[in-house]
């Protein structure tokens, strides 16, 4: 009998210990510059700010399942290059570097991180600022290393209702679906409580824009705050495929947009709302499945303007023989979602095409990560409508999401499904 109760108790120890083995953690750390900088939009000499409307932030999370473990940044800026985010990189310890995956929002109301030259060949970034940002994610997600603690995982993909967002060149040519994914704390005194809660939506955070002088992480910053508020632990938002050009929904009926930091509070609180909604019905995964790979996708650069931006900025981008550039492209599986990064702004119709080609019932595309490469669009939109002349000039060329599209069906093919898919 002694021998039996022993058995019992060690395979209730494994057992116990084995279904806690998902483990999450989060951190943020505060980039807003003192005293502001100028702000940047795109390509073109960055706007002086005068005052600002909201905070900037890098927030983190880290997701461990036995010997796997991955970080997920988001930034608030515009875009950030590989040539920044491998710095980082570099000061996280315990993780292998391409298991780090950095994005961004997309705000045009952030600092220059692409350290975009004129005509002259000058730039306007502020290096030693950005040399504080890359600091800043490394220290997020380090932090977020030590917090690690027994999880369970909420996922949920569904259609977020309400005036949130259109595509401006067609209307409705956009991704309406919203992706959550929701680490919820098992133990200690936040027990039952989220540790982190991530959304994945396709919109241009843009309702202030570049050219009137404020710094914000426009409307993500209220998003943030309505999910804090509302269920606690720390809320990320990872943009999708948003390119050309998926914006916020900020119309009124006499035809004028309204561009103010009270409309930024509406669509980023319906947004924060429409995700808690979605995620809220959920399952819980009590020991969901942790999978990451990634894969090395060389394109080539077409553009001149492409070509003039990665050649002439300080912060000396990698060119590659034959003027190429090469981009890190991750899949993950967390429990029955499954994730693809896109190095850019893809257009919904390759989002469309990528998503329903996933093994999961949970697609979720993490735009503008790992690098930020300009718009993705296919070889049959590539200059054929007046409306794609900018977004064709800054894409790095014809066959950029023709490349990502083949790179990211093998990626799917090689990899395992994602929980429960059949």
């Amino acid at each position: 009998m002694k021998k039996l109760f022993v058995t019992l108790a060690v395979l209730w120890f494994y057992s116990h210990a084995f279904a806690q083995d998902f483990k999450a953690g989060a951190a943020v750390r505060l980039i807003t510059p003192n005293p502001l900088l100028p702000v940047s939009g795109g390509i073109g000499t960055p706007k002086k700010a005068v005052e600002k409307k909201g905070e900037l932030f890098v927030r983190a999370c880290v997701i461990e399942k036995g010997s796997t473990r991955i970080a997920i940044v988001s930034v608030d800026n515009l875009g950030w290059p590989s040539v920044l985010g491998n710095k980082s990189r570099a000061l996280i310890k315990g993780i292998p570097p391409q298991n780090i995956l950095i994005g961004c929002t997309h705000t045009h109301s952030g600092p220059d991180a692409y350290g975009f030259p004129n005509e002259k060949g000058e730039s306007f970034a502020d290096l030693p600022y950005l040399d504080k940002c890359v600091q800043a994610i490394a220290d997020a997600v380090n932090e977020a290393i030590t917090k690690l603690s027994p999880a369970t995982l909420k996922v949920a993909v569904g259609e977020a209702k309400g005036q949130i967002a259109y595509n401006y060149y067609a209307p409705d040519l956009y991704d309406p679906r919203c992706g959550v994914i929701q680490a919820i704390a098992t133990s200690g005194t936040n027990a039952g409580k989220p540790i982190v809660t991530l959304v994945n939506y396709a919109i241009h955070p843009e309702i202030i824009g570049s050219g009137r002088g404020i710094l914000s992480p426009d409307l993500c910053g209220p998003l943030y705050d309505r999910i804090e508020s509302k269920q606690g632990g720390v809320a990320i938002f990872v943009n999708s495929a948003q390119g050309g050009m998926v914006t916020a929904d900020n119309r009124r009926e006499n035809a004028k947009e309204a561009n103010t930091w009270e409309e930024c509070i509406r669509i980023g609180e319906l947004l924060a709302d429409e995700a808690l909604r979605i995620v809220g019905t959920a399952e819980a995964q009590a020991n969901p499945t942790l999978f990451c790979t990634a894969r090395r996708v060389t394109f080539p650069i077409e553009s001149d303007v492409m070509k003039y931006i990665v050649k002439n900025s300080p912060l000396k981008y990698e060119v590659a023989p034959g003027d190429k550039v090469v981009a890190q492209v991750n899949l993950l599986n967390i429990g029955t979602a499954q994730i693809l990064t896109i190095p850019g702004e893809a257009l919904p119709n390759v989002g469309y095409y990528i998503k329903r080609h996933m093994h999961t019932s949970v697609p979720l595309l993490f735009g503008l990560t790992n690098d930020a490469f300009g718009y993705m669009l296919t070889k049959v939109d590539f200059k054929s409508f007046k409306r794609y002349d900018y977004i064709s000039r800054t894409s790095l060329g014809e066959n950029t999401a023709e490349i990502y599209m083949d790179e990211a069906l093998k990626l799917i093919a090689e990899s395992p499904k994602a929980d429960g898919y059949k």
